[in-house]
């Protein structure tokens, strides 16, 4: 039986990525630290549903745990490390910026010196498209310069890339970084809009709009970006993309960013509309001016992606927004 190593397997990503992976038959080492960020209960609830499945191992604790991570990869050896645990949430970096330097660059070094130590065949690294930062030419493109974040979140995210990328050099391990857009689903996190709007709504409380709803994501349904994973997982970087399509491998390492995104942006009141019209009911709505650290626009250039899987993230938001609403209903049995 293969084995795979999920860091933040109790996360909303990781979760759903565990989840993937023991459905294909696979053996699943988890690792999470429960953190009280958001909610631990919600993380509880995710494990215990991946537990019933003896073929689940998790192991409660800090990726940045120093030698915790070596332990683990010379104890089960696995074939594929899925690193999903980070400290995420822009504003958040703001507030309390140490626990990304803990869990962002501590806990990645750690499992970059575990996975040195005992090399998986390949290693698949989650960054996120906030890297891009102040980037302003649409859409975003793996070779693109990404020299400028606007976050200290996303600085850590990029200095994580620059890091993989020196170990994938020093020591071949393969290596793919992802760069995720605004992923949401069932299970999803609390502290992200879709949550927070669709909980405000139902409580009949506002909800407050940014840049006064202007502002366009390239909002990623979940099970879209775990397929996307499930099919780069098995790409060799031993060969660069022969079709003309824009390769990020790079010229001197067996690594590659890979953009995991729909490609069709749709603004924030885009975005309130449908939930509106999957709750069929109207939000009452207290527009405000941009937050510090956001960006005005995301959308993902994903050729590569399908250059190398042949899958293209497709689901629209009228049919993943009601699908996340019918599991937040049922999770906390709201009607």
């Amino acid at each position: 039986m293969k084995t795979a190593l999920v860091t933040g397997s109790a996360g909303f990503i990781g979760f759903h990525v565990a989840q993937r992976w023991l459905d294909e038959g696979w053996r699943v080492i988890g690792i999470d630290s429960l953190t009280n960020y958001y909610d631990p209960a919600l993380k509880v609830a995710r494990n215990d549903i991946l537990e019933k499945n003896s073929n689940y191992l998790f192991h409660h604790g800090k990726i940045e745990e120093p030698g915790l991570l070596k332990q683990l990869m010379a104890e089960h050896a696995p074939q594929v490390v899925i690193h999903l645990a980070a400290q995420a949430g822009v504003r958040y970096s703001i507030e309390a910026p140490r626990s990304y330097v803990d869990a962002n660059l501590l806990g990645t070094y750690e499992l970059l010196e575990a996975a040195r130590a005992h090399p998986p065949a390949h290693m698949l690294l989650a960054s996120t498209s906030s890297v891009y930062g102040a980037n302003t030419d649409l859409p975003y493109v793996e070779t693109a310069k990404a020299d400028h974040q606007v976050s200290f979140y996303a600085a850590t995210k990029k200095a994580n890339e620059a890091m993989a990328h020196s170990y994938a050099h020093l020591y071949g391990l393969q290596t793919t970084m992802f760069r995720f857009f605004t992923v949401y689903g069932p299970w999803g996190r609390p502290d992200m809009a879709l949550f927070k709007f669709v909980k405000a709504i139902l409580e009949d409380r506002p909800i407050d709009i940014y840049n006064h709803g202007k502002m366009k994501r390239d909002f990623t349904y979940i099970d879209d970006l775990v397929e996307a994973i499930w099919r780069l997982s098995s790409v060799s970087h031993s060969d660069a993309i022969e079709d003309g399509t824009t390769d990020s491998l790079s010229p001197v390492a067996p690594y590659r960013i890979v953009n995991i995104g729909k490609s069709q942006p749709d603004t924030l009141i885009e975005f309130v509309s449908e939930i509106e019209s999957a709750l069929g009911k109207v939000a009452e709505k207290n527009f405000l001016d941009m937050q510090a650290g956001d960006v005005l626009a995301t959308e993902s250039e994903t050729e590569q992606m399908f250059a190398l899987t042949g899958h293209r993230c497709a689901t629209p938001l009228s049919e993943g927004i009601p699908k996340f609403i019918e599991w937040y209903r049922a999770y906390y049995q709201r009607s």
